[in-house]
């Protein structure tokens, strides 16, 4: 697997992700990276391309699949992160990122329901 560009994220956060991959010692080559078709809401575009992104980390046998964008590039840059937060041997650092994350999310619902009144 190449390493995503960068140009869809900040470079802050694009930054973390290649620390993560030095502290675990990650090697890129050890990663299988598969493109599958996705599925749910997003209409005939999600339904008929192949978006959503699996990666497997091949000696620990820890598969990823992602599809939050329509993008695959954008998916391939999350997956990778979502990978390498269930290969970090922290786990208090996956729950805290995973608690902002929800956080996040459940802001912008209660900001866009607002507007919406």
């Amino acid at each position: 697997m190449k390493l995503p560009p960068a140009s869809k994220l900040t470079d802050k956060k694009y930054q973390e992700i290649l620390t993560l991959l030095k502290k675990l010692k990650v090697n890129l080559e050890d990663i299988e990276e598969k493109y599958v078709r996705g599925g749910g809401r997003g209409g005939q575009k999600i339904n008929k391309t192949s978006n959503a992104v699996q990666l497997k980390h091949l000696p620990s046998g820890t598969m990823v699949k992602y599809q939050k964008h329509r993008e695959r590039s954008m998916n391939r840059i999350l997956a990778l992160r979502e990978l390498l937060e269930k290969l970090n041997p922290n786990p208090n650092e996956g729950q805290r990122l995973e608690k902002i994350r929800k956080q996040k999310k459940r802001r912008k619902r209660r900001s866009s329901s607002v507007e919406e009144a």
